[in-house]
């Protein structure tokens, strides 16, 4: 009788956990390596504690980085559908909202918990509280060293996430790994997070939310546009619209490009619209100053700032913020940038370098828009992973 392929995972979050369940489904010995105490602890805090699991509508532009077009055939291979079939199996539910898929239950904590049985029902190990510190291979088989322990597999695959979480062990360490083994790493920034814009009059409009569309400008060029909910803060600007633009703006600062965002506040109203609203709102309430035309419009913290500005009008329509920075790795719900995916066998996921190293996940340079895309993402890649480390590589 053949020995069975072993697979030691190293990380315990969506991707991996996934992964594992493929690989042990395919009839190999799965080990998975955790650097928390527990497993998917990432899983547990987002989308505010409901968890996205995914989204029914799929749109060019959905998934970013340097060869975007990389996801396609991963998520062509472990489609949406296999993703629903996947949660029946092992007892998720979902529920739509307008086309965001969350758990029935409306608590992400049952999504890693049911991983897990599921997991261990196909005997897959488990073992928390590892940190990896070195992978190599030796004889044929690879060697993943933690502080406590060596590992030896047939394969690896990394999926150890980003730096973006305010979950302590979200440290970025499976970059290092990745190098160490001669991978090159684009660098890793925080996507999907607020924005810091340059000003000191911010304090005035914090706490306001407001309907808005966002145009995201580098060096005077127009490089996206979000609309939706914006939220004011004392720092700058936030929501999910700032969110979808913001791995292109904390980008080009990094590059050193003048990044600046435009706020239409009457994003319904075309600009020759807006003027005749106005003078409509004049005619009919003749008795009201121009502040008071503003009254009802917006929200008063608003008011107060747009006031304030030399022309209220074209402020309303255009109002115009210098991006200076973001929130932090800790404040950011994924990353841009991460291993290059030249590097990494489009099909696979299996290294280009090494043999029976593959890799899923947040860890390459894939990130999606807002909406539960990035965890399709993980879902996807791990299970491709999962699914292609299993058989052995030729």
């Amino acid at each position: 009788m053949s020995q069975k392929r072993h697979i030691i995972i190293v990380g315990g979050g969506a991707s991996g956990l996934t992964a594992a369940v493929m690989a042990a489904e395919q009839g190999c010995s799965v080990t998975v390596l955790e650097h928390n105490e527990r497993i998917g602890r990432k899983l547990c805090v987002t989308g505010n504690g409901r968890c996205n699991l995914t989204n029914l509508n799929f749109y060019e532009g959905a998934y970013r980085g340097n060869h975007p077009e990389f996801a396609r055939e991963i998520l062509r291979q472990f489609s949406l559908e296999d993703t629903l079939e996947f949660f029946e199996s092992i007892g998720l539910p979902v529920t739509d909202r307008n086309g965001w898929l969350y758990p029935r239950s409306g608590q992400a904590k049952c999504v890693p918990e049911l991983l897990e049985w599921k997991a261990r029902s196909l005997r897959v190990k488990i073992k928390t509280k590892e940190h990896v510190t070195k992978i190599f291979k030796k004889n044929g088989l690879w060697n993943v060293k933690t502080e406590s322990w060596s590992y030896q597999g047939n394969a690896v695959i990394l999926a150890n996430g980003s730096k973006a979480s305010s979950v302590s062990g979200a440290d970025g360490s499976g970059y290092e790994l990745s190098a160490g083994l001669g991978h090159k790493i684009i660098k890793p920034l925080p996507a999907l997070v607020s924005l810091k814009c340059r000003g000191n009059g911010f304090s005035g409009w914090a706490g306001v939310r407001t309907e808005a569309e966002a145009t995201l400008t580098a060096d005077g060029k127009i490089l996206c546009r979000e609309s939706g909910e914006v939220q004011l803060t004392d720092y700058g600007i936030s929501g999910i619209p700032v969110f979808q633009l913001s791995r292109f703006a904390v980008r080009a600062c990094e590059e050193g490009k003048k990044t600046e965002i435009f706020l239409n506040f009457l994003p319904e109203y075309e600009e020759d619209q807006i003027e005749k609203l106005f003078r409509r709102r004049r005619e009919r309430c003749p008795y009201k100053s121009v502040p008071e035309l503003f009254t009802g419009l917006f929200p008063d913290k608003l008011c107060r700032i747009l006031l304030k500005q030399k022309d209220p009008l074209k402020a309303a329509r255009s109002f115009h913020l210098e991006v200076t920075g973001h929130s932090g790795f800790s404040q950011a719900q994924i990353c841009s940038g991460g291993i290059d995916t030249q590097e990494v066998n489009p099909h696979t996921l299996e290294s280009k370098i090494h043999k029976d190293l593959y890799f899923a996940g947040e860890l390459l340079d894939i990130d999606g828009a807002c909406g539960g895309y990035n965890l399709q993402w993980a879902w996807s890649s791990g299970a491709v992973a999962g699914i292609h480390s299993a058989k052995e590589s030729l």
